[in-house]
């Protein structure tokens, strides 16, 4: 583990939740104590301030970076020169460029890259994916995901240099990672308009924002995010498809209600209150994807197979973001710069448009109140719009 913070103890709690065989053995930090009080806490044979050492163990075959952002590069960096595996957490970098680079060091290296997104592992999230990929709600037109709470708990997060921006590096990259799963990953991301705002907080970075990333085939992703939201964790995602909808609301409303006054500890992450009406999580770790995530990315180094998210899609969410941050100065639809998109080549996807018959496109049927059923068409070359009851 190269980091003992906040994330670190996250990933620690959920690591052997699953596979009951992934034993985590050492612990870096930047501060000894903390390295030394997080190896007490976990049970850890070795704890060390060298990250080379920690990552250079013969009895390490894969390295957990969970480290402020502008800190990764060079974890990786480390990784790729010892050889081991490497499972960074979010956002893979502060921009495009240094996520690249990345990425180039593991596939040159001939390592796995997995990229830590967890909310593309909650259960909720894997259920719906399932109905998307069966087909139960049609062609994805638009995925909107929301992400919005007081702020994070570190100091590094609200220092611009370190962390490479504000709400939108650190909540957006989940909501554009969860709208690309939507869509559909083989779609190539186009083009990002963004407004973004510091509404609340005395930062050199945004504490609001909410943008619209295009897709090539039509379909648009949408994000928003906020440091500013009091009263917990709001985390939603609804999707929009040609045949259905699918609403999720992952974490605030759980099902799990309880009132207190206050005489308790610890309710669930971003909680501002321990008191009055709460709203608990009954397995965190699991609710918020962890433990399904790194069950898929140990069974991955094992079967020598891509995990659901790798550090290519971590990339791809940093172009997104870097368009985004781009068009919030502008004002303009920004392009989304990519290197050697991975993913369908074709920018003409055609049209979905249903047909009647021969002659006419259906637009919509439905029931009306007396139980009269009625078709609104339009014409195939006319273009004229008719109404028929059937």
């Amino acid at each position: 583990m190269l980091g003992s913070g906040f994330i670190a103890r996250f990933y620690a709690d959920s690591l052997q939740a699953q596979r009951a065989k992934d034993t985590l053995i050492s612990v870096y930090s930047r501060n000894i104590d903390k390295a030394k009080k997080f190896a007490e806490d976990y049970k850890l044979d070795f704890f060390s301030n060298d990250m080379d050492t920690v990552v250079g163990r013969e009895d390490v075959d894969a390295v957990v970076i969970s480290l402020p952002n502008n800190l990764h590069e060079a974890a990786v960096a480390a990784c790729a020169k010892a050889k081991k595996h490497v499972l960074c957490t979010k956002p893979l970098g502060r921009n495009a460029g240094e996520a690249k680079r990345m990425l180039d060091m593991v596939e040159e290296a001939g390592i796995m890259g997995g990229y830590l997104e967890d909310l593309c592992y909650t259960p909720k999230f894997l259920k719906s994916m399932k109905s998307v990929k069966d087909g139960n709600i049609g062609k994805v037109l638009w995925a909107k995901s929301r992400e919005a709470h007081p702020g994070p708990h570190s100091d590094w997060f609200w220092d611009h240099e370190q962390s490479g921006g504000g709400a939108m590096v650190d909540l957006g990259c989940h909501c554009v990672e969860i709208a690309r799963n939507y869509i559909g990953k083989e779609i190539r991301p186009v083009e990002v308009m963004c407004w973004a705002a510091t509404q609340v907080h005395p930062i050199k970075a945004e504490d609001s924002a909410i943008g619209l990333v295009k897709y090539a085939n039509g379909a648009m992703g949408q994000f928003e995010v906020s440091w500013c939201f009091r009263g917990g964790m709001d985390l939603r995602d609804e999707v929009m498809g040609t045949e259905g909808t699918i609403w999720l609301n992952n974490f605030l409303r759980t099902g799990f209600e309880m009132f207190s006054t206050g005489k308790g500890g610890y309710v669930a992450e971003k909680a501002e209150s321990n008191s009055g009406w709460l709203f608990p999580v009954g397995d965190e770790v699991h609710e918020l994807g962890y433990t399904n995530m790194f069950t898929d990315m140990f069974n991955a180094i094992e079967s020598k197979t891509e995990p659901l998210e790798t550090f290519y899609d971590g990339y791809i969410v940093n172009a997104i973001l870097d368009a985004a941050y781009l068009s919030a100065k502008t004002g303009k639809w920004e392009p989304v710069q990519i290197e050697g998109w991975r993913g369908d080549q074709s920018d003409d996807y055609g049209s979905n448009f249903a047909s009647y018959n021969d002659d006419y496109y259906l637009i919509k049927k439905e029931i009306l109140p007396h139980g009269e059923n009625k078709l609104i068409l339009k014409h195939k070359i006319t273009g004229e719009v008719v109404a028929r009851d059937v």
